[in-house]
């Protein structure tokens, strides 16, 4: 079984991906192949995508009985005593994801608050 993942592709791409696996959604491709076009496909994938993401999940022998294989992502595979995990960068993690006081519900929160009145 195989699973690739695409993000910002061209059509080309997803075209030639249809001849070998089934789009079940945008950018999301399933089907049981061999491993040489498995190989081929990802080697398809790599030369086609131009500034977009792919992630690729397959069948292996193991422990785990998949593995992974990505390209311009934002998680990276990691091994951890044996068993393939997915993590973000080190990066991301340091950084704040958005500004404090950005949601509706906390200027809702804000706008109740008492003010100080100056006398």
């Amino acid at each position: 079984m195989v699973v690739v993942i695409l993000t910002a592709c061209p059509a080309g791409l997803r075209g030639h991906l249809t001849r070998w696996l089934l789009e079940i959604s945008a950018g999301v491709f399933v089907g049981k192949v061999n491993g040489r076009v498995r190989d081929e496909l990802w080697q398809r994938v790599l030369e086609l995508l131009k500034d977009g993401r792919a992630m690729m999940v397959f069948s292996k022998r193991g422990e785990q009985g998949l593995a992974f294989r990505v390209h311009r992502h934002d998680w990276e595979p990691c091994d951890f005593d044996g068993l393939t995990l997915m993590r973000r960068p080190e990066q991301d993690r340091n950084e704040p994801a958005m500004r404090p006081g950005w949601s509706v519900a906390s200027r809702r929160v804000k706008a109740r608050r008492p003010t100080k009145k100056s006398d």
